[in-house]
């Protein structure tokens, strides 16, 4: 297990150096593909600005630190739906069951499915619509691992498939995140550390009839038309490097508050702090709010919808007197410009 952790440090350290050089490179925004990675489908998380890579728990570490997968207690079930910038007609569902299979490791499945509604097709012969439509997917698969290799250190590794079928084109790719959590403090551990990278991969592009181009054939006396395929160029993963840092503050022995604050190293877009608070009663009543700041060092023009400021709550109900099962609703919404924000709905099963 030493050995595993080893190696999945040695990946963080040595990816981190290859891509900070290009991390918060505003003149390569847009030149990444595959975006959808980079939204969160989970629901407490992203109620406080993505900031707790380093105390993050259970299936939302899937996301988030996959290093904490490895605090599930027995079994855990989520699922969430997002209503992505609202008034897009953009929707975001997830599924995810995390089990434990060995004293110290937790394997874990995701689902994240985008649907972008009906879009009306034209073509430069029919700028007002040809009559039909088209509707857009994205499927992100996700498997992960992670393994508690002492009291205070934590590891794991998340692989993803991701598949974008627009009709006639369609792309599929394979990445992963690995991620390490380090626990410290008192009994109660109230000093949690995280670091993780995101989306490692090979560069990807889109196939399909799409890219079919009708062509005229000149031959001797006649003329014919013939289907040529063009290539459509590669693109890269949107790569990301995060660093965070959380305290717990117990007030007493039913009242928690939780300071986190977070770095993230991007190599696309700029570069961004996210600071948050969480408080927490008996672990029953959970608030939480965050803000999310975006470095702007070029043109200081935002390139992003999300303005900054989150918020949520949930709400844990046991499912027995004594119980250690919960049933959970979890809320969250993201502050926008332009459009109506993001509100994301979620329910939960912990065994």
């Amino acid at each position: 297990m030493k050995k595993l952790l080893n190696r999945v440090l040695s990946i963080a350290i040595l990816a981190g150096t290859a891509t900070s050089a290009w991390a918060g490179n505003p003149q390569r925004a847009g030149s990444a593909g595959a975006s959808e990675l980079l939204i969160n489908p989970f629901t407490r998380s992203s109620g406080w600005a993505d900031v707790n890579v380093g105390a993050v728990k259970g299936l939302e570490s899937t996301y988030m630190n996959v290093a904490g997968l490895a605090h599930t207690n027995k079994t855990e079930i989520i699922f969430s739906n997002t209503q992505w910038l609202v008034n897009s007609g953009i929707s975001i569902n997830n599924f995810g069951l995390a089990q434990r299979v060995s004293p110290g490791g937790v394997l874990a499945l995701s689902i994240t499915s985008f649907d972008y509604g009906e879009w009306e097709i034209t073509t430069t012969d029919q700028p007002e619509g040809t009559g039909g439509t088209i509707s857009p997917s994205t499927l992100i698969l996700g498997v992960a691992y992670a393994q508690k290799f002492t009291e205070s250190i934590f590891g794991g590794v998340n692989i993803k498939l991701y598949n974008n079928n627009i009709t006639n084109l369609n792309t599929s790719g394979v990445c992963f995140d690995a991620g390490v959590q380090y626990l410290t403090g008192s009994a109660k551990k109230e000093w949690k550390f995280g670091i993780t990278l995101r989306n490692i991969g090979p560069g990807i592009s889109y196939s399909g009839d799409g890219f079919g181009v009708v062509l005229p054939v000149p031959t001797y006396g006649t003329t014919y038309t013939q289907t040529f395929e063009s290539r459509s160029a590669s693109f890269e993963l949107p790569v990301q490097l995060l660093l965070g840092a959380s305290y717990d503050l117990y007030l007493n022995e039913e009242n928690r508050l939780t300071f986190a604050a977070n770095f993230t190293s991007n190599s696309f877009v700029n570069d961004q702090y996210q600071l948050g608070v969480e408080y927490g009663f008996k672990e029953f009543f959970m608030i939480r709010a965050g803000y999310k700041l975006h470095e702007n060092r070029a043109d200081q023009e935002s390139t992003t919808a999300i303005t900054g400021f989150t918020g949520g709550f949930s709400v844990d109900i046991p499912l027995g007197k004594g119980s250690t099962n919960k049933f959970g609703v979890d809320y969250s919404y993201r502050t926008t410009n332009p459009f109506n924000g993001v509100h994301n709905v979620g329910v939960r099963i912990t065994l």
